[in-house]
């Protein structure tokens, strides 16, 4: 099976390499042969694939131009990954952190490359049979349960729990506001829904805040096992609940509209896939816990990605990026703010 592949960096977003190999000789590292490519299907921060010495690299910094500095803190990202990895084996190991913007523009972080195929898009490239899209959902909720039951407190992470959830509605309600570019009535009729319905907090765990099977890496071999997992940029102390619901958020049904489908950030529909129910009741099962209506979190992450894909095309509106990918992220947020209020009228994710 093909594994994940770097391919020729995008153009205005190479790297300075003369930059770059000074100062990884600074760290101890090895710079012979040093060169760069990119993985080209992130959406967020770049990462590019650096090879240098006989080694495999991957370097993560911020989009060029980006103005939401809150949602690139490299330093935090790589800190956090240096802590969670010794109580979640599956997080990246870092090799060395840069937090001077000098050399490259911005910071930056490398870390060892996580070898495996991952899933991107609603149609992958390589045959999944049935058995396996269902071991691999059922792998899928596993994993998630799996961090959360890490003990970050004694990794020394930290974060302020209590409030979590309102501190949420509040957040992204508020970076709609700054993103938009036009009025979306969906979105609106969601911020004003969530923010009546806030449940009490189920608890405290470290949540990945971006759980989706492209953030995934998998044992090319044996598709159905979870080797690693991906882009801790959004990763936090809170309720773990949210954590479940931005997971539900990002798995698209085979009887979910077919924009969805269009739109859906891995093959969850395939055939032999778990439902989102499903997905519940195994993350209850490997948790042990008893899971309330999960309504409220599945409306949430769908407003919230709907906040994110309009953040992205504002970027592309005011042409500090030319990723053409991102033409079509407004209507991405009109689609998903439509399914949010879809599901709130049913009544059910």
């Amino acid at each position: 099976m093909t594994l994940d592949a770097a391919k020729e960096v995008r153009s205005g977003e190479e790297l300075d390499l003369a930059r770059l190999g000074e100062w990884m000789r600074a760290q101890g590292l090895s710079v012979e042969g040093l060169s760069q490519q990119q993985f080209p299907r992130g959406h967020s921060n770049l990462t590019y694939l650096i090879l240098a010495g006989g080694r495999e690299y991957v370097l993560r910094r911020p989009p060029f131009g980006s103005q939401v500095k809150s949602a690139h803190d490299m330093g935090r990202e790589a800190r956090i990954l240096i802590k969670l990895h010794g109580v979640f084996p599956l997080a990246p190991r870092v090799i060395a952190l840069c937090d001077d913007p000098a050399i490259l523009g911005a910071p930056f972080y490398l870390m060892n490359r996580m070898r495996g195929a991952i899933l991107r898009g609603p149609a992958p490239r390589v045959p999944v049979t049935a058995p396996q899209a269902r071991g691999l959902g059922l792998s899928f909720a596993q994993t998630l349960a799996a961090l959360h039951a890490a003990d970050f407190r004694a990794a020394g992470l930290e974060g302020k729990p209590e409030g979590y959830v309102l501190r949420q509605i509040q957040g992204w309600t508020r970076r709609w506001q700054d993103a938009r570019t036009e009025d979306v009535p969906d979105v609106e009729e969601m911020a004003r829904w969530l923010a009546e319905r806030i449940p009490p907090e189920s608890g405290a765990a470290f949540i990945h805040n971006d759980f989706k099977y492209d953030n995934l890496v998998l044992d090319p071999e044996d598709l159905t096992r979870v080797v690693g997992v991906l882009d801790w940029e959004m990763s936090t102390v809170g309720d773990p609940l949210m954590d479940v619901g931005t997971a539900l958020g990002y798995w698209v049904e085979e009887g979910d509209a077919e924009p969805m489908k269009a739109f859906a950030f891995g093959p969850t529909f395939l055939p032999g896939s778990l439902t989102r129910a499903q997905v519940v009741e195994e993350y209850a099962r490997a948790s042990d816990r008893a899971l309330p209506s999960m309504l409220f979190y599945y409306c949430f992450a769908l407003f919230k990605t709907a906040v994110v894909a309009q953040q992205i095309y504002k970027r592309y509106v005011q042409g500090l990026t030319r990723d053409e990918r991102f033409a079509a992220f407004g209507l991405g947020a009109q689609i998903l703010a439509r399914s949010a209020a879809e599901a709130a009228a049913r009544g059910s994710i």
